[in-house]
């Protein structure tokens, strides 16, 4: 057990045991098909036999096989072959850039993370970052490899122009129940992608690491994979908003479970625009409500501050937040309350919330979430030539 400064406990984790779990993905010798230093040309032929066995539909594949063709270009990533491009954000875990990729002109995310640690340990958090080359599906986030130069870890992702939820909830001031369906359904499906093919549980579930672009797609980012790395930040704990589950924050075990406690909160936060620690009174959410400005867009109404230690204690005794508006319907409502609950075994699981009325009601109802994400964010209607097919 490694202990933070803010008496956060981390237990041992599984996730840099995830290489080892039982794999579609291994050689009958046991060794991966990938590695950094670029894949053999039997990947692409192995991965798309895997993408036959999940379920997606025919466009969810077909983007899938097209960034998999684009991943096959790139071979070994290399700090001169990168040109930046700009910030995207920056965070717990370090500065994420817009870069191209020279060789291929191909646009990517590049997070960049600066760790005090031994030269072993990069290595290693490189080594169980590896598996992120098996990690495809439709709402996870793309990964064309990691490297390590200039004392830091670079990790490049697919790029997703629309950004995260914290910044599309900055320019929407809230997010539409019907919008949040969506989303939610998204994450569950790759949560449990997550947990039932690679046996990794995310651990830092939070809009800013929902990532959405102007085609419509949801994907998640930043899951725990690597047990080294997660380890390895447990220090670096700052900001001002936890999404972490009372059992977390107490130290005791916890699981998957921590994962459903962040997804509520992170809900209500996008729900009511604002971090719901400690709980709006009822004059500040009908304000919320009822306040337009002259463009049209909603006010941003901030949460009182709290010191760090406050708000853990708060999470951690006091009761979870709830949505009581009337504007919320009582299965989102019930949704987010089995989402909170503080003690982990009465709050609901993976698949109770995937077969909930509120997400069955998201998976049949026609929501356009490109030309949302495109009219929040100012993008132009994505075009065939992205990672799309010419229908979305």
């Amino acid at each position: 057990m490694s202990k933070n400064k803010l008496n956060l406990t981390l237990p041992p984790v599984d996730a840099s045991d995830a290489s080892q779990a039982s794999s579609p993905f291994k050689t009958p010798s046991g060794t991966e098909k990938h590695s950094l230093l670029g894949k053999p040309k039997t990947s692409i032929e192995a991965l798309t036999e895997t993408l036959e066995e999940l379920e997606m539909d025919d466009t969810e594949r077909k983007r899938i096989k097209v960034f998999l063709s684009q991943k096959e270009k790139i071979g070994e990533l290399s700090d001169d072959d990168l040109e930046k491009l700009g910030e995207l954000g920056s965070g717990n875990g370090g500065v994420v850039m817009k870069v191209r990729h020279i060789p291929t002109q191909l646009i990517m995310a590049r997070k960049l993370i600066h760790l005090e640690v031994k030269p072993a340990i990069k290595k290693q958090i490189i080594r169980e970052l590896k598996v992120l080359h098996e990690c495809n599906f439709p709402h996870i986030v793309g990964f064309y490899g990691a490297f390590y130069s200039d004392g830091e870890i670079s990790i490049c992702m697919e790029y997703m122009d629309g950004g995260s939820l914290d910044l599309i909830l900055k320019r929407a001031g809230r997010i539409p129940e019907s919008i949040l369906g969506k989303i939610t359904l998204a994450v569950l499906k790759g949560l449990i992608y997550l947990r039932e093919k690679h046996a990794i549980m995310h651990r830092d579930v939070k809009p800013s690491n929902i990532l959405v672009n102007s085609s419509g797609e949801i994907k998640i980012c930043d899951f725990g994979v690597s047990g080294q790395l997660i380890d390895s930040m447990a220090n670096s704990f700052v900001g001002t908003r936890s999404y972490m589950s009372p059992e977390r924050l107490q130290g005791t075990h916890y699981s998957v479970q921590s994962d459903i406690w962040s997804l509520g909160l992170s809900l209500v936060e996008m729900a009511i625009g604002m971090y719901p620690i400690p709980p709006p009174d009822a004059k500040t959410i009908e304000a919320i409500f009822s306040s337009k400005n002259e463009d049209g867009t909603q006010t941003v109404v901030e949460p009182k501050v709290m010191a760090i230690f406050e708000l853990l204690d708060y999470i951690v005794n006091e009761p979870p937040p709830k949505l009581e508006h009337k504007d919320f319907s009582d299965e989102f409502k019930e949704f987010v309350d089995i989402c909170l609950k503080k003690n982990p075994e009465e709050r609901a699981d993976l698949k109770t919330l995937q077969h909930h009325p509120w997400i069955r009601k998201a998976e049949v109802e026609e929501v356009d979430i490109a030309g949302w994400v495109c009219k929040t964010m100012d993008l132009p209607p994505s075009t065939p030539k992205r990672n799309t097919s010419p229908n979305q």
